[in-house]
């Protein structure tokens, strides 16, 4: 689990600075993201060490989009238009959890 939420953490170092280098062309900018990128194929492979890929990919994809999320609200003041949208992240912080639950379910 700490292999994906370091894997989610930079990929979002790697959008934040080729956000960066869209809005300004600082080659900095650039490398910071193809750095942020080269972390999360790193990340990758240890990630799949321990899970395979759809549980990997469902659980990058959405601890990614939930965290980043978060962090572009906070970090670079971004909103979202509809506060459906926000439901939606709140959904699949939903699914994550359930992806995790692990205890069986009575029937």
């Amino acid at each position: 689990m700490l292999n994906l939420l370091a894997l989610s953490l930079t990929e979002i170092v790697g959008d934040f600075q080729f956000k960066f280098f869209a809005r300004n062309h600082k080659v900095a900018n650039f490398l910071g993201g193809i750095g942020g990128y080269i972390g999360v194929v790193f990340f990758l492979i240890k990630s799949l060490t321990q899970g395979n890929v759809m549980f990997v990919n469902a659980m990058w994809d959405g601890m990614s989009g939930v965290i980043e999320s978060v962090a572009a609200f906070f970090i670079l003041g971004e909103r979202m238009d509809k506060w459906y949208q926000y439901v939606g992240i709140i959904l699949v912080s939903l699914g994550l959890v359930l992806m995790k639950y692990d205890r069986k379910i009575p029937y």
